[in-house]
């Protein structure tokens, strides 16, 4: 297992947490220096909140943890590909790394749906990793969607 399984890893629990919360389960953590700096889940029927994705909580609890909402040089490990409202609170952190697991073709900001991560609208650029533990993070968001059907 690479790093980036590692990480991803304690996203899945992370998204494993909001699906026994009935939240779609997407999860997130964010990495600096070798440390995990927060970690978070989808919350937004919980919260009555429509800003409350895994990104967003994340950024949140890393902004008030660092003191400081710019988290530069950090790794966010996302367990779906960020929508356009979480890739711009991303750029506005100033977050270093966006790795993703399963690909969102319907509302995803990183290629999927739209491209976003070059957009003339954001002056910070970010790299990016795509695909990593797709397969689990795709079968959590497959079986939830099951269930409710």
């Amino acid at each position: 297992m690479n790093e980036d399984e590692k990480w991803m890893q304690i996203a899945i629990q992370e998204a494993i947490k909001a699906e026994k919360e009935n939240e779609v389960p997407v999860g997130a953590v964010l990495i600096k220096d070798g440390l995990i700096i927060a970690k978070a889940h989808n919350q937004p029927i919980s919260t009555n909140d429509a800003t409350a994705h895994a990104e967003i909580q994340l950024i949140r609890a890393a902004g008030k943890i660092q003191e400081n909402y710019r988290l530069t040089g950090a790794s966010l490990y996302v367990t779906l590909e960020p929508c356009a409202m979480c890739l711009g609170a991303i750029m506005h952190a100033r977050i270093k790394r966006i790795i993703y697991g399963a690909y969102d073709p319907k509302t995803g900001a990183c290629g999927s749906s739209e491209n976003l991560i070059h957009a003339n609208c954001f002056n910070h650029k970010v790299d990016l990793a795509s695909g990593v533990l797709e397969n689990e993070c795709k079968q959590l968001l497959k079986n939830f969607f099951i269930s409710r059907r």
